[in-house]
Formats: structure tokens, sequence, C-alpha cells
């Protein structure tokens, strides 16, 4: 995971950490994190993320119990690099809470997160297509239009396109199931699209 030498090494150079691999693994980290506290995993090896951020950080177990204390860490982390609100934890913690009583419901749940983020970004790059391509100083009004494609996503029944209907019924038959509110998926999004726009394109990478 060649990431994470950019994200645990950001004292050294601080404009190549926090971009959008970063976040998003972040975010799984804080996920795998809460579900090893709320349901006492011991075994590393069912949470890769979790077991490569408490290796390279050296992130010592707290109480003797796994998650605690690199939930912590991860929480720090997050609001530090990208000004993630307490509200935002408070949602994953519930959705956790809901979904994940025992270890089988674990693979099932991160599976299901993994596919409802990527139907949901697929389907926000098709629905705000132009719209993305505003400079990021705009971003009141990013934030505004995301905020509103969100909401159609959510509410709207009347797509044209049939594969749009199709991808749109199964992010809200995730999201049922996941239970975050519409405020969430807003700034979750927002955050992966102006992370985005910071990315170099593929002919700057060559240079």
């Amino acid at each position: 995971m060649g990431l994470f030498s950019s994200i645990f090494k950001r004292q050294a150079d601080k404009s190549k950490s926090g971009g959008m691999e970063d976040y998003m693994t972040l975010v799984r980290v804080y996920f795998q994190a809460t579900i090893a506290a709320n349901l006492g995993i011991t075994n590393l090896a069912m949470l890769p993320d979790l077991r490569t951020y408490k290796t390279t950080l050296r992130i010592p177990t707290q109480n003797n119990k796994l998650g605690l204390g690199e939930k912590a860490h991860c929480r720090k982390m997050l609001k530090e690099l990208y000004k993630t609100d307490e509200g935002f934890f408070k949602e994953i913690d519930a959705s956790i809470r809901k979904n994940c009583h025992k270890l089988q419901d674990v693979q099932v749940y991160l599976i299901q997160f993994q596919n409802f983020t990527q139907d949901l970004m697929m389907l926000m790059g098709n629905l705000m297509k132009f719209k993305l391509r505003l400079p990021s100083f705009f971003k009141k009004a990013i934030y505004t239009m995301t905020q509103r494609t969100i909401n159609d996503i959510f509410n709207k029944n009347d797509f044209s396109d049939a594969g749009v209907l199709k991808t749109v019924a199964s992010i809200r038959q995730y999201n049922k199931r996941l239970g975050f509110s519409q405020k969430w998926v807003t700034d979750f999004v927002f955050q992966v699209v102006m992370l985005a726009k910071k990315e170099p394109r593929p002919d700057e990478k060559a240079k």
C-alpha cells in the first residue's frame, strides 16, 4: 500500500499527504477499528486496512482491546487532515451498531459499504458531469450542487435513463441497510470530489 508512505510520513512532505486515496483508506480504517472494538475482534487478518494502519504507525492496543486506540488515532487524523466533524463519526458508529452484531455480519457489511460508495461515486460523476469541472475555489457552489444531486438520488423517481434508475435503486437499497443521512452522504461525496480535483491528471504525472 504505497499511499501510506505519504500520509504516515506527512511531516516530511505535507504537500503529498491527505489525498483522495488516503482519505478513503482512513475512512475504511475507522470503520474497521469501530467494528473490532464493538465485536471484540482480535484477528487482524479479518481487517486488512486496520492491520496495515496499526503496524505502520505502531499504535499500541488500548486496554487489551483491539480497535479502541486505533479508532481514536484515526479520528484525530481525519479531523486534522480533512476537518471531519463529529457527526460524521457518530453516524458510522450508529450504522455499525445497527448492522454488525456478530462476526458473520462483518464481511457482508463491509462489502455493502464498498458497493454503496462505488455506485454512488459512479452515479455522481454521471449526473454532475461538467459541473465537476468547476475550479476548487467555487467550494460553496460545488457543495450546493452535490447536495442537490444527492437529494435527487434519494428522492427523485423520474430519471429517464434506465441505467441511472437501476443504480439509484441500488444505492437506496444499500443505504436503507447502512442508515446514513443525506447530510452524511453529501459531506462524504463532497470531500471525495474536492480531493479528486487536487489529484494530478495522468498527463501531469508523466512529466
